[in-house]
């Protein structure tokens, strides 16, 4: 990016007494949680103030440090793919190579630049190659997080009317598992524990056994709608559809008398769909 702003930050941050005014380009800061792993962007965020941006203001072919002043961060919690690709946890700068058609993304391990110039091949970490969409306008370089589904999410990179969007995961299954060995196995487990259990597993149709069995528990020691509702699910997943459609039917009528048309809606859903799975009623023999 042109260094338009870089004198004036220059000399803000040389003057100890220098008084306190809006910056042209304010921080920024985002976080977001995929899977277990917490990821935090740290970015400045220029604004385009009627300029055309790519392919003039950020030019294109050439590196860019993804924002304005010092160079964007991005910290990994723990291991993650990116764009299908591992990047190990830790703190990155992050660079970019714009084009019309595709964006080089690079992870640099150098996390204190001040600037593309200052960036060295051999600290790159991880690149990737993605491409541009469009979309709407957007004033001010905007990074963030968007289709969140189990571990998965979308970085966005959003400023005038390009989007440019990496794709990240990482994997939570195995720790949630030792996550609920640990909660279950603790004397004071209460039905939200053995909910939330079997709930994982249920959505992500893993253990189905023992889903079951802490569904079973959790509507044993306090029963509600929703761990009803679970306890169908569950009992679906495991073929027993009979068992299913009367706890779903109770979960109706408990969230009937409390107001919750939601849990209303799904069960109605549910009831319908597993009343198709059953195996027809045997028809009385006829008289000859």
């Amino acid at each position: 990016m042109k260094n338009i702003l870089l004198p004036i930050a220059l000399l803000l941050a040389g003057s100890a007494s220098a008084q306190k005014l809006p910056a042209p380009s304010p921080p920024g800061e985002v976080e977001q949680v995929v899977g277990l792993t917490k990821v935090e962007v740290e970015y400045n965020r220029p604004s385009a103030r009627g300029r055309k941006v790519f392919g003039d203001l950020v030019p294109y072919g050439q590196v860019w440090r993804t924002g304005a002043n010092l160079c964007t961060t991005i910290e990994f919690e723990g291991p993650m793919e990116v764009q299908g690709q591992r990047l190990p946890g830790g703190k990155y700068s992050i660079f970019t190579i714009p084009s019309e058609d595709t964006w080089v993304v690079i992870f640099n391990k150098n996390t204190e630049l001040w600037g593309e110039g200052d960036r060295k091949e051999e600290e790159d970490v991880l690149t990737v190659k993605v491409k541009p969409e469009p979309t709407d306008y957007t004033e001010t370089f905007t990074i963030s997080f968007d289709g969140l589904v189990d571990d998965k999410a979308r970085l966005d990179l959003r400023w005038e009317k390009t989007r440019v969007s990496l794709n990240l995961y990482a994997d939570a299954t195995k720790q949630a598992l030792a996550n609920i060995d640990e909660a279950l196995a603790k004397p004071d487990a209460d039905f939200r524990a053995y909910h939330s259990s079997a709930r994982f597993c249920v959505d992500r149709n893993l253990k189905p056994a023992e889903a079951l069995a802490w569904a079973t528990k959790s509507v044993e020691l306090d029963r509600k709608f929703w761990n009803l509702h679970t306890l169908a699910l569950a009992q679906a997943q495991n073929g027993k559809y009979k068992e299913a459609i009367a706890t779903a039917e109770a979960s109706m009528k408990m969230a009937q008398e409390a107001k919750y048309d939601a849990y209303v809606t799904m069960n109605k859903e549910k009831i319908e769909e597993w009343s198709k799975l059953l195996p027809p009623a045997k028809g009385k023999g006829k008289k000859a």
